[in-house]
């Protein structure tokens, strides 16, 4: 199977990098094509510019964006992996989004119904957050996330989710916790 994996966390020390180390690995170990695309490390401009939208107006993207759509293209499985910071994403990993899913690539209208263009691949998706999955349970912010990130973006645009993983309390875990998660990942990468 042909994975892309689309990855923002700035510290090459942080619980993503682990996390993307981990599906390196694991894919690796069962023999699938990978690409990986490090927003941070390619220096991803994620600034949806007025040419931007009027490129995508005419149909004539940039390049660079036309290379990450390649990738997407290639993808038969997608996995973002991503912080949670201040409730979202991380601006470059938004930006990625704006810039690369773009109308008449991800989603069109037919006579004004959305269609997701993505449709045949799938999505897994690793977060980590600093609250507790229990807070963000109580509070909502479990619900809103998905409905703003799965629904609003990958499903719109036609992917299956697999897996939504929020790893909460990352900021404070041990090697215990971390191993249960890496085993998880594993899991579900192999299924």
């Amino acid at each position: 199977m042909r994975h892309l994996i689309i990855y923002a966390h700035p510290n090459s020390e942080s619980l993503n990098h682990h996390f993307k180390e981990i599906v390196i690995k694991n894919l690796t170990k069962s023999g699938h094509e990978i690409v990986v695309r490090d927003l941070y490390e390619l220096e991803f401009n994620p600034v949806l510019s007025m040419n931007d939208m009027i490129d995508q107006m005419k149909g004539t993207l940039e390049e660079k964006i036309i290379a990450e759509q390649e990738y997407i293209s290639w993808a038969e499985n997608i996995i973002f992996i991503y912080p949670i910071w201040w409730t979202g994403m991380p601006a470059i990993m938004k930006g990625y989004i704006d810039r690369i899913f773009t109308y008449g690539f991800a989603y069109r209208y037919d006579q004004r119904i959305q269609k997701g263009l993505l449709t045949g691949k799938s999505a897994i998706i690793i977060n980590t957050h600093g609250k507790s999955n229990a807070e963000y349970a109580t509070t909502g912010m479990d619900k809103a996330l998905s409905l703003t990130s799965d629904r609003g973006i990958y499903q719109y645009c036609g992917l299956e989710i697999k897996e939504h993983f929020f790893f909460g309390k990352a900021d404070r875990v041990t090697k215990e916790i971390v191993e249960d998660w890496d085993f998880t990942i594993a899991k579900t990468l192999n299924h």
